[in-house]
């Protein structure tokens, strides 16, 4: 990729933007978009190839408990070329100015530490069950959390594989959308203490094959932001699991304490979750 290749085309997608943003407050369980064809494909495909190549172990986090089983990867520096170029573009003040105009939510924030997000994986029997994502950055005070973007980078991703994202109504009661992880597609989501989501039903793709997405959160200064830990949720019926659904959050939310107090980071945070929830990889 060179240095004059347009990630991001600010004259479509401006265009476009009063309907988006009507559209996009107005949606529900919680407003939300998603969005085709979002990024150039010739920057995508080279972050696909880049994927391709990463090293297992070059700083990959295995977020393997009893709510989730997916890999991540935010150190910036460990990123390659195209990845991270994405990202700064995405992290831009133009991208953050159209972001807010979508959302309607003044001065947001990039997040250069990327905690929590960055680049995402996960494989056959991969899931995330439904939840609310943790509400205020663990290492800056006044830093509310507000929007996700979420961009997919699956080629020839099948229904039958599962993994779409499910939005589910504030009471937890149904899932009101369900969106499939696709090449190029994005999804916006506000990120409020009750905007669950998740891909809870494990993975059925062949092994060999990736749920991958570029992950980007984005913030608000507060005086006094809202905070909690990532919130898991049962579903209509999952039963006996609600228990062990609860057990989890309760490490999540240990562990999300010790973040903010002592500086720890996911990587070691990780592997504790892993000991006490039984996972073995």
């Amino acid at each position: 990729m060179t240095t004059t290749t347009q990630i991001f085309d600010y004259s479509k997608w401006t265009s476009q933007l009063a309907d988006l943003s009507k559209k996009y407050q107005s949606a529900s369980p919680y407003p939300h978009i998603v969005l085709e064809n979002f990024l150039n494909p010739e920057v995508l495909d080279e972050c696909i190839r880049e994927f391709d190549k990463l090293n297992e172990n070059n700083g990959w986090i295995n977020y393997k408990h009893y709510n989730e089983d997916k890999r991540g990867l935010n150190k910036i520096d460990l990123l390659p070329a195209t990845i991270q170029g994405t990202i700064h573009e995405l992290n831009s003040p133009a991208f953050l100015e159209w972001l807010s105009t979508l959302t309607g939510i003044k001065n947001l924030l990039k997040d250069e530490s990327l905690e929590g997000g960055g680049i995402h994986q996960s494989t056959r029997g991969g899931f995330l069950n439904i939840h609310a994502d943790f509400t205020a950055h663990p290492h800056q005070k006044n830093w509310q959390r507000r929007v996700n973007v979420l961009v997919y980078l699956n080629k020839d991703w099948k229904e039958e594989y599962g993994g779409k994202l499910e939005l589910w109504d504030k009471k937890m009661k149904s899932c009101e959308a369900d969106i499939l992880p696709v090449y190029n597609r994005c999804v916006i989501f506000n990120t409020d203490a009750d905007s669950f989501h998740g891909h809870p039903e494990p993975m059925t793709c062949p092994e060999g094959s990736f749920r991958r997405s570029i992950a980007l959160y984005y913030y608000t200064v507060e005086e006094n932001p809202y905070r909690r830990a990532t919130y898991y949720k049962a579903r209509p019926g999952d039963g006996s699991n609600k228990l062990l659904v609860k057990l989890d959050n309760a490490l999540v939310s240990a562990y999300t304490a010790v973040k903010s107090k002592l500086g720890a980071n996911d990587k070691l945070v990780s592997g504790i979750l892993r000991l006490f929830s039984g996972k073995k990889k």
